[in-house]
């Protein structure tokens, strides 16, 4: 399968005529067979990613911010040759449940011309991690998944690709 190019308008649109909808689907997944769920996202993901280039649109990194642990403010403030408390002072706030979170959107560290990450080695694990398909269950985080299927193409290509696959029969969730 080719990889298609996103437009990111083109995705917003798709995104509000069809939200309420995935949303709707994803809490009926929730009370499924995890087991069967999850075997199942791991096989839509798959499809999902076939179809999927992140530097291609990186609308996580313009309109998210990822979670930043002490461990990842350690390893980014060193690589940048800053200590911890300049790094937090000049990127980051602490929201109101005490996570850090970057200060501004689109990620600082994003170049809009490439979508390169000028941090990638040592990228936030919530960067590193995103969109979390293959490592949280929707029966676990379904709230993640209704989330991001805004915010990524991937995701929102995962749950179509569900839709499809289990209306056309070609997975049983019993």
């Amino acid at each position: 399968m080719a990889q298609t190019t996103v437009n990111l308008r083109t995705f917003r649109n798709l995104v509000s005529r069809n939200k309420k909808r995935f949303r709707n689907f994803l809490t009926r997944m929730e009370k499924k067979p995890a087991g069967k769920v999850h075997l199942i996202t791991l096989e839509a993901n798959e499809l999902s990613w076939a179809k999927t280039d992140c530097l291609d649109c990186a609308n996580c990194c313009k309109t998210m911010s990822p979670t930043y642990t002490q461990k990842d403010i350690s390893r980014i403030s060193k690589f940048l040759g800053m200590t911890k408390t300049a790094f937090r002072e000049k990127w980051l706030y602490k929201d109101r449940t005490g996570d850090w979170m970057n200060k501004k959107q689109p990620c600082q560290f994003l170049d809009l011309k490439t979508n390169l990450c000028g941090i990638y080695e040592v990228r936030p694990r919530d960067c590193a991690g995103f969109p979390h398909h293959s490592t949280k269950k929707i029966k676990e985080y379904g709230h993640m998944y209704r989330q991001n299927v805004e915010f990524c193409p991937a995701t929102y290509r995962l749950v179509e690709i569900m839709q499809e696959g289990i209306s056309e029969g070609r997975w049983e969730l019993k």
